[in-house]
């Protein structure tokens, strides 16, 4: 990660949800706007890198039969961990990704916040991990709030022309607001060819 690690420490000394993920609006509808993006019921084994507190993860957890989320920060896993302990298909562990990045193949990732925070040589980084760990036909979400931030390298705009050149990745949703970007592509079948959509999947087309 290009942003100082000590950067995110500072955040949550003293604070144990520095962004407020558990009380503002802003947030629950993004995360609304998420869970109603996947385009399956449910998946077998997801990754959520940088999950701070754990609040998207427990919305996530009911769709999924395995879930490791994961965050660089020790006192945002301790927190996830209580928050999300009576959900016995979550597993909380402290990850610096790219570098520490989960074994196995995942058919839904989700990358919420966390991509702006990197140079471009560690974002390409992850983002090749991120396929490449995706099954073929698997799901990858990112959300990113869309303002200037001093923080952030990158706005979400700028973060949506940077996936859609990313090889063996297709984009299949796509909502744009003033404040955040958020998309789901699939990772292409093999041939090339795109996973069926949702329609397509229940045999409606």
């Amino acid at each position: 990660m290009s942003t100082p690690a000590g950067y995110f420490d500072d955040m949550y000394r003293g604070e144990g949800d520095p962004w407020h993920l558990t009380e503002r609006w802003y947030e629950q509808r993004k995360y609304a706007l998420t869970l109603a993006s996947l385009p399956r019921p449910r998946f077998r084994r997801a990754f959520e890198p940088a999950c701070s507190v754990g609040q998207l993860t427990r919305l996530l957890a009911p769709r999924c039969e395995r879930l490791l989320a994961a965050d660089r920060v020790p006192s945002a896993v301790d927190t996830a961990r209580r928050r999300t302990a009576d959900l016995e298909q979550v597993e909380v562990a402290r990850l610096v990704v790219p570098e520490e990045w989960p074994e196995g193949r995942f058919d839904l990732i989700v990358l919420s916040e966390l991509l702006y925070y990197f140079d471009e040589a560690r974002l390409d980084d992850l983002l090749s991990r991120t396929t490449d760990s995706l099954e073929p036909g698997g799901t990858l979400v990112t959300a990113h709030w869309n303002h200037p931030v001093p923080e952030h390298l990158y706005t979400g705009a700028w973060l949506a022309d940077r996936l859609a050149r990313e090889p063996g990745l297709l984009l299949r949703a796509d909502h744009t607001e003033e404040d955040f970007v958020l998309q789901t592509f699939s990772r292409v079948l093999p041939g090339g060819t795109a996973p069926p959509s949702p329609a397509r999947f229940e045999g409606l087309v």
